[in-house]
């Protein structure tokens, strides 16, 4: 088991930030929903996409949002030390996979085919 503990929000300040968040996203969910379809798709997206954004200004100023940024950032800085394979051994290592799936394809078949053998002509007789 994990020592690290759940940050939960604790802050009523921040409560009330993610609360006012979700209000908004639902408030453009049903402002797309009511408006006249006269209005437009591209207004009424328009307006959604507006109300998913202020939502995500509002949650990044909140503690929790903080933290998810800084832990956004901190996971991209280990991405960018990753040393990635080259095109060249992704193609070796992608072949020796499949050989490797061919290999013990064809070794359960043999397998099965060994054990259908001894089951059926063997111990019963049936073909």
């Amino acid at each position: 088991m994990s020592n690290t503990s759940v940050q939960t929000v604790t802050s009523t300040a921040d409560r009330v930030k993610l609360v006012l968040a979700v209000i908004v996203v639902i408030a453009g969910i049903v402002a797309f929903s009511v408006l006249e379809p006269k209005l437009g798709a591209p207004i009424r997206a328009a307006i959604f996409i507006l109300s998913l954004i202020i939502a995500a200004g509002i949650v990044a100023i909140s503690e929790p949002g903080k933290r998810l940024i800084a832990f956004g950032q901190e996971s991209y800085n280990e991405v960018r030390k990753v040393v990635w394979p080259t095109r060249k051994e992704t193609f070796q290592m992608t072949g020796i996979v499949f050989a490797f799936v061919a290999v013990m394809g064809i070794f359960l078949w043999i397998l099965d085919k060994s054990l259908e053998w001894v089951l059926y002509s063997v111990l019963l007789g049936w073909r």
